[in-house]
């Protein structure tokens, strides 16, 4: 049986402990700020929550930028050396990214089999179907027949990304107005609730709510009206500094569904830039 190392860049995501528990390697993706400095998008808790302060108190937001074709090829050549036979990397939506595109350059000039995946999917959902990635390979399907079944059940809404931003500022801030002045105009300080699709991989609005707690009833609508009450499902909260909103979530996902695996993590650097400290919601898969 063939080694086969996951590859995850950091906009997944990802629980610390996971890394070790499913295999999964990291690439970072970059941060720029207007007076130059930059930095890149870690996992570790210190540094991201002190980001979360740095954002609330910017007048400018830093931008991100993925990781190049070079540094895909020399992580690919590391992970070569360790000995693994073929990699697997779940790529931000490209949609959002074009992360993807560079895993794939890289993998064209390596001796090692690469395969890539657009997962159509950011944040905890892309951590989900790293797992199932996992749980596939570990079930003796060959690296191409996981990578199928992997990318059908993505197109067949199998995987799910939704959450609420409490501070609609951080997303005119953050380059992404463009995406949802349609829906929310020029009003401030309200609940978008925000789900990805599963055709584009995209960021869509689809309530905008006053108030925390129908925000938090609105996306469990939302779920529920795409993946039936009782189902078993697989669930990852994901939060950027607003734990009790993913603890109310997760009481009322827990009184819908037959939750197989429950998990929580935080939002890294470059997705929180985007939707702002106060944001809270969950990747979800659905098993049966």
């Amino acid at each position: 049986m063939p080694r086969v190392k996951l590859v995850l860049d950091s906009t997944a995501d990802v629980p610390e402990e996971w890394l070790n528990k499913y295999d999964i390697a990291m690439i970072p993706l970059h941060i720029t700020w207007p007076d130059g400095k930059t930095e890149d998008d870690t996992r570790e808790r210190e540094s991201v929550v002190n980001y979360w302060r740095t954002l609330e108190e910017a007048k400018e937001f830093p931008k991100s930028s993925q990781p190049s074709p070079a540094e895909f090829g020399e992580l690919y050549k590391s992970i070569k050396s360790e000995g693994y036979d073929e990699i697997v990397v779940l790529a931000l939506s490209t949609a959002m990214s074009g992360t993807y595109n560079s895993a794939l350059i890289a993998a064209r000039d390596k001796n090692i089999p690469v395969h890539v995946i657009d997962t159509r999917k950011a944040s905890a959902a892309t951590t989900l179907i790293a797992k199932r990635a996992r749980e596939l390979l570990d079930l003796g399907m060959s690296t191409e027949e996981m990578k199928k079944s992997v990318s059908d059940e993505i197109v067949e809404g199998k995987v799910h990304a939704i959450f609420y931003v409490s501070n609609f500022d951080f997303l005119v801030k953050g380059g992404r107005v463009s995406k949802f002045q349609g829906l929310v105009g020029g009003l401030l300080n309200i609940n978008v609730c925000i789900y990805i699709t599963h055709d584009t991989g995209e960021m869509i609005p689809f309530k905008r709510i006053r108030g925390e707690r129908k925000a938090q009833r609105t996306i469990i609508d939302k779920i529920s009206m795409e993946i039936p009450a009782g189902s078993e499902v697989d669930v990852m909260m994901v939060h950027a500094e607003n734990k009790e909103g993913i603890d109310a979530l997760a009481e009322k996902l827990k009184d819908y569904y037959d939750i197989a695996a429950f998990d929580e993590t935080m939002m890294g650097k470059v997705i929180s830039t985007h939707v702002g400290p106060g944001t809270a919601g969950f990747g979800l898969y659905w098993r049966e």
